[in-house]
């Protein structure tokens, strides 16, 4: 449990990630990554949204630290944590408990007709799993190479945009995937700003769009407020647009082979990633751009 401050900050985090995931059509994982992946150029302005909204809302941490200490002031304590001699039967009693779910829940989804939501609830413990015990969060791949300088999350995330859009590219290419499939039409306005109204929001959060959910899954309160508070944050907004008539007024869907070809749309995502690869590792060394 965090100190009312920053249960405030996850939930104000929270809510400015639903806003900008509506903005920009998608969290930093489906408007960000797997548009980037998906040869849209949506993603990669998402992208440079991301990376200015990081960057201020590092500047905002690193003046409240200064000017108002005592907003995340308090005392943080554990319910049910561990004693003096240790956890005891707890682990093994939260190991059953989960086993006995993974294996109920699909099974009464599958006999009440809902097939493909067993099979999701499955892909979720599989992804949950790998997340936790990876600890992978894109908070830490826009995040650290401005704060502490650290690029391991960096460039593991820019190898990682190589990789799947490659297999995107396969997949488009031969028909096997609709071309406009995670192609959104974000570009330029929705986009970039749906990424820097997001990019704060998961630096004051703690946590990014996936990063949220696993570290909610390990009990920290302040994710909880963050999830809530993204669920809230998106439902509001879209409400807001659609009422307004502005959520087709945020861009165009462009779709770089359309544009510039398969052959340059391949190499411009390369050239960014490596550049974004490039600069994590240099920065690393250097600590050029790092505020701490």
């Amino acid at each position: 449990m965090a100190p009312p401050g920053e249960l405030l900050k996850g939930g104000v985090g929270g809510l400015l990630m639903g806003m900008g995931a509506v903005l920009a059509f998608g969290c930093n994982v489906g408007g960000f990554f797997s548009a980037t992946s998906a040869l849209s150029l949506s993603g990669l302005a998402m992208m440079l949204g991301l990376i200015v909204g990081t960057y201020t809302g590092l500047r905002y941490l690193l003046w409240e630290v200064e000017s108002l200490p005592a907003l995340t002031r308090g005392t943080t304590y554990t319910f049910g944590g561990a004693r003096a001699h240790g956890l005891g039967a707890q682990p093994c009693v939260g190991a059953l408990l989960l086993l006995l779910l993974v294996l109920a829940l699909p099974y009464a989804y599958s006999r009440a007709g809902y097939v493909p939501q067993a099979g999701f609830l499955l892909f979720g413990v599989t992804f949950g799993v790998v997340f936790q015990r990876s600890r992978f969060c894109f908070v830490r791949a826009f995040r650290e190479p401005f704060l502490t300088g650290e690029g391991d999350h960096t460039r593991a995330t820019a190898l990682a945009l190589g990789v799947s859009t490659i297999g995107f590219t396969i997949l488009k290419f031969t028909d096997l995937k609709d071309k406009g499939e995670w192609v959104f039409p974000g570009v330029l306005l929705g986009a970039v700003l749906g990424g820097l109204v997001f990019g704060v929001g998961m630096t004051l959060a703690g946590g990014c769009g996936a990063g949220a959910i696993w570290r909610a899954g390990e009990g920290h309160v302040k994710l909880w407020c963050a999830v809530a508070c993204f669920a809230a944050g998106a439902s509001v907004m879209r409400m807001i647009l659609v009422q307004q008539g502005l959520l087709r007024k945020l861009g165009s869907a462009v779709f770089l082979p359309a544009t510039i070809g398969w052959g340059g749309a391949l190499g411009l995502v390369a050239v960014v990633m490596a550049a974004w690869y490039l600069f994590a590792a240099w920065n690393e060394h250097s600590r050029k751009f790092s505020l701490m």
